[in-house]
């Protein structure tokens, strides 16, 4: 009876370990970030763009409701105790030019500034995250943020997922009008920047 029991356990660590040479992503933890963000589904239902007075720092929209933006604010506040608002408005203070004209307003502003995908972007790039945006899957890791150009102008950001579609894509996590889900659109629109978030 012992010997069967050690068999047993024998087999099912050998059919592990096979698990894992065939697919190493197993025996890696999944990032905190993706993990954060998948975290939102089911919670954020609704697209909301309009503009509201939140708290400073750590403001947030209602959780059931946001924009693109708002579903990676609060992964890397989640997965990090990361304020993007509290950091993008320190930069944009220090170094407006570096930002796009914002929309008419004067000076910066903490509700909306951080919420708002070109404003994310040049705070990326100044911060050294920005990749190289190619067409090839390999290229994107889970956890990296993408930026993407929608029809009719549109810009608008996702969160690379651990998961992958059949053909072997990366989804991604992101609210691009029914509130977070992880969906199969990584190549789907044109890709305008690709970041790596890197805690200094």
């Amino acid at each position: 009876m012992l010997m069967a029991n050690q068999s047993r356990r024998a087999a099912a660590w050998c059919l592990v370990l096979t698990l894992l040479a065939i697919s190493p992503a197993l025996a890696e933890p999944r990032p905190p970030f993706v993990a954060a963000a998948r975290a939102q589904i089911g919670k954020t239902l609704i697209y909301d763009p309009a503009y509201q007075r939140i708290a400073f720092p750590n403001g947030d929209v209602p959780e059931e409701r946001g924009v693109c933006t708002d579903v990676v604010i609060r992964a890397l506040r989640v997965a990090y105790g990361y304020d993007l608002q509290r950091e993008l408005n320190a930069d944009i203070r220090k170094k407006p030019s570096a930002y796009p004209r914002r929309w008419g307003l004067r000076g910066a502003d903490t509700n909306i500034d951080h919420r708002r995908v070109p404003n994310q972007q040049a705070f990326f790039r100044r911060k050294g995250w920005e990749l190289p945006v190619t067409q090839e899957p390999k290229d994107y890791r889970a956890g990296d943020l993408v930026t993407q150009m929608l029809p009719g102008t549109l810009p608008h950001i996702a969160i690379v997922s651990d998961r992958v579609s059949a053909d072997g894509r990366p989804l991604v996590i992101h609210n691009i009008g029914a509130g977070a889900r992880e969906e199969d659109t990584l190549f789907a629109f044109p890709i305008t920047g690709h970041y790596r978030f890197v805690k200094l």
